[in-house]
């Protein structure tokens, strides 16, 4: 007995060895990953051969850029880091698009790079790039990984660094020698940088001024970001607008962080924005912005913006506050201890005159189109997905029209349900974002709003959705046309249209495809050809019905809208522009 015992303590004095890719599979464990998005390669096999009996979910995307995509969307959509793991060179360097989107938004995602061994960095080795040059510019921070024994830790850092102060994207560039040794290095139970301290406690002064602007304010105004939604701050916010009778506007990021059918919603802000919320803002006194970087979107000419108010901006980066537009008072930390902080300051008010102008404003200028008989129009297409929906669906968009109109016609009133690209402006990611959303939120309806040009960029993640079974409804507005750019040659190009058509009818004869059929690509057939469920939609009675039959079979479903060709986005504030040049064409 003696003897045994002996043997096991010696057993028990032997530290446990594990690979590096093991270290990763570890580490995403200890995060909380549930699921993994991304695509393999040589020099990260030795992480998919551990991966095999990792006890989370892995996602095999048909392109890089639609793995970084899903892992976005499903941290937008749950508030929870995306992860992603791709392989060295092209597969690395088709991540950067989705990086750059996700650190333009802010949203927390940890991506693993494969790399060549450390010994090769340098030599133009096979299927080598420098992955730390290329995406410092689009991410929050990388590493690359030189010693094993760091590894732990590094994964731990890089989940901490994405998740907190302002979230953004991390790299971690893992060469393939370092997935072959062995550690005794286990993670760190807590994470601290001596550099890096996003912890930012709130500052009696500052709040003791914010509260006294509001209390003196005549015509506040909340200008609401997607900082609101990030930082879970909603119900903050709400309590800081009825307390004080103060309307709310939001930016494209902002939409659902504060419910648009509360009579205080003023809707978007910017460029399409409603007229309701660009007036509020050029007559406002006071101006609250929280959790909005005040992008030239929204802004449109610096000079001449809020130019009535004084502004208060809250921001957990200090780098944002005054980096844009000037600000009266900055006021740095978390939404939801600042707003907190300053609730019990703040005097109930009324704002009678104000919320009565601001009310007309709504009145007179709602979202509206024209509505020729027998013509489907997209605008009355989101209509009825909202109708259809009962307004309970998570939205992805891509860019350009189609993300514009999803803004105007369908009322959003919880956050997380708006998934779209901001800041980068990304063609592509509706689709494969949709997939990462209902990863994220298992069950509820998810509804794609995209066009016939965003939805070729990555129409390949169609059959990821087919494969797995997600009740996912794609809808394309096909107009046959690069829809925003072609409205901007119209408005300021003098109708020189140049690079846009995507249809093969009306082409310049240098262009023209002899015999082409009337729908190419044909979208109804390459999505049969993945497997999903289709339906084309030419007049606006069919709507209703198709979009019924595809939320009552859950199943991925395409439905293609043959919509108005030429149909434009309004109101619209011209790029650098002031409010009084607004176009506001309706009917």
């Amino acid at each position: 007995m003696k003897a045994n015992t002996a043997t096991d303590k010696a057993t028990d004095s032997v530290p446990t060895l594990k690979t590096g890719a093991q270290c990763v599979i570890d580490g995403l464990v200890k995060a909380g990953c549930e699921v993994l998005f991304g695509y393999p390669g040589g020099a990260v096999l030795d992480i998919f051969n551990a991966l095999y009996d990792a006890p989370f979910q892995f996602v095999l995307a048909r392109h890089e850029q639609g793995a970084v995509h899903m892992a976005d969307g499903y941290a937008r959509a749950t508030g929870k880091p995306g992860c992603c793991l791709v392989t060295s060179g092209p597969g690395a360097t088709n991540t950067v698009t989705g990086l750059a989107t996700a650190c333009m938004d802010g949203i927390p995602l940890v991506c693993v790079c494969g790399q060549v061994a450390l010994n090769m960095i340098g030599n133009d080795a096979f299927q080598e790039a420098d992955v730390i040059g290329i995406t410092r510019p689009v991410t929050k921070h990388n590493f690359l990984v030189r010693d094993v024994d760091e590894l732990p830790d590094i994964i731990a850092r890089a989940f901490y660094i994405a998740t907190t102060g302002k979230p953004g994207p991390v790299v971690i560039d893992l060469p393939k020698n370092i997935q072959k040794q062995k550690t005794a290095s286990v993670p760190p139970e807590t994470v601290t940088m001596r550099a890096y301290h996003p912890d930012v406690p709130v500052n009696p002064p500052e709040i003791a001024q914010f509260a006294e602007l509001i209390n003196h304010a005549s015509r506040p105004l909340l200008y609401v970001g997607g900082g609101v939604i990030a930082g879970n701050a909603s119900d903050e916010l709400a309590a800081l607008a009825h307390t004080a009778n103060i309307p709310v506007c939001t930016t494209l990021m902002g939409l659902g962080a504060f419910p648009e059918d509360d009579p205080l919603a003023l809707r978007m802000v910017g460029m399409h924005g409603s007229v309701a919320a660009n007036y509020a803002v050029d007559h406002c006194d006071l101006l609250i912005s929280a959790g909005a970087r005040f992008d030239d979107r929204v802004t449109g000419k610096v000079s001449a913006f809020a130019s009535k108010a004084k502004i208060v901006h809250i921001d957990i980066d200090r780098s944002s506050i005054g980096k844009s537009v000037r600000t009266d008072l900055g006021v740095q930390g978390y939404l939801v201890p600042v707003l907190q902080a300053v609730l019990p300051f703040v005097k109930p008010a009324e704002h009678t005159e104000w919320l009565e102008q601001v009310n007309r404003w709504k009145e007179r200028f709602p979202f509206v189109y024209p509505a020729p008989e027998g013509v489907l129009m997209p605008q009355f297409v989101i209509e009825q997905i909202y109708a259809v929906s009962k307004g309970r669906a998570v939205i992805t968009t891509d860019v350009g029209q189609n993300q514009m109109w999803a803004t105007q016609f369908y009322r959003y009133t919880r956050p997380r349900t708006f998934i779209s690209s901001g800041g980068l402006g990304t063609m592509g990611f509706g689709l494969p974002a949709s997939i990462g959303v209902q990863f994220g939120r298992k069950g509820e309806p998810v509804v794609c709003i995209t066009g016939d040009g965003g939805v070729q960029m990555n129409f390949q993640e169609l059959v990821v959705a087919v494969e797995h079974r997600l009740p996912i409804v794609v809808v394309i507005l096909n107009n046959g046309y690069l829809g925003m750019v072609r409205q901007w040659q119209e408005l300021f190009y003098s109708k020189r249209y140049s690079g846009v058509m995507l249809s093969q009818h009306g082409r310049l004869p240098n262009e023209h495809v002899e015999d082409a059929p009337a729908y190419l690509p044909d979208f109804v057939k390459m999505a049969e050809a993945h497997g999903a469920r289709t339906c084309r939609v030419t007049n606006p009675g069919e709507v209703a019905a198709a979009l019924s039959e595809a939320f009552a079979h859950p199943a991925t479903w395409v439905i293609e809208c043959i919509v108005s060709p030429e149909a434009n986005v309004y109101p619209m504030i011209p790029p650098g522009q002031h409010v009084a040049e607004m176009i506001n064409r309706t009917v």
